[in-house]
């Protein structure tokens, strides 16, 4: 069993099915990457896994424990971490406010976890004291995945990355990105730019319509004409 697991994941906003029975899963230390044409519910999948989607039929379960009923709030405490596509910083605070309000479920000594923070976004403590809406784009979500790891995540959930960054910006999240499933936390990311993504992905799923259309290592995905031809470009 993967330690996070949605399995027949059926679901939508109230209207038709976005979800029609997809499965996701990842282990700890890996990185599992969800592609897929627009529309696809790559966005939706995530959602439903982190609680924000309610699901009509499937389950999700977290280290072995059911946690389909839990709201998001609660998925935090159980070790989840959620970093949205946009709108993921406090712009008007600080670098080092927004990762402090990272750690607002923690009752203990934080410092630790903000200087290995620091340590992993370099830029970040240069620019500790700056408000967060002066940064470039790919600043801020150094910032927005940092305050997610400030609640020391099993799992660290990210809704496309690199959207609006440049390729160099992009390279050098992708790089940090596998440094933090270096540290055994589990990563699961949705990424447009999926040719780049499933390079490092252990477990990539390409998603169509709600389904799984291919469920593969990201080099054997990388490697399979069809993908190649249908969602990669050739």
């Amino acid at each position: 069993m993967s330690f996070l697991s949605g399995d027949d994941m059926t679901g939508g906003y109230g209207g038709p099915d976005i979800l029609n029975g997809c499965g996701i899963a990842v282990n700890k230390g890996e990185i599992a990457v969800i592609v897929g044409p627009n529309g696809a519910g790559k966005s939706t999948a995530m959602k439903a896994m982190f609680g924000m989607l309610p699901l009509r039929q499937g389950r999700v379960t977290l280290g072995g424990r059911d946690i389909t009923g839990l709201s998001p709030q609660d998925r935090v405490k159980a070790g989840m971490g959620f970093v949205p596509q946009t709108g993921n910083v406090f712009t008007t605070m600080s670098v080092q406010e927004n990762l402090e309000m990272g750690a607002y479920i923690r009752t203990d000594d934080f410092s630790d976890t903000m200087e290995q923070v620091f340590d992993l976004f370099p830029i970040l403590r240069q620019k500790r004291r700056q408000p967060a809406g002066e940064l470039s784009g790919g600043q801020r979500q150094q910032v927005a995945v940092g305050r997610a790891l400030m609640t020391r995540p099993a799992v660290l959930m990210l809704d496309e990355p690199t959207a609006g960054v440049s390729p160099i910006v992009m390279d050098e999240l992708f790089d940090r990105i596998l440094d933090v499933a270096a540290t055994g936390i589990a990563i699961l990311m949705v990424e447009q730019n999926a040719r780049q993504a499933l390079n490092i992905a252990d477990r990539g799923y390409v998603l169509v319509q709600g389904r799984n259309r291919f469920t593969d290592t990201g080099q054997a995905l990388l490697a399979n004409a069809e993908v190649r031809a249908s969602f990669l470009g050739g």
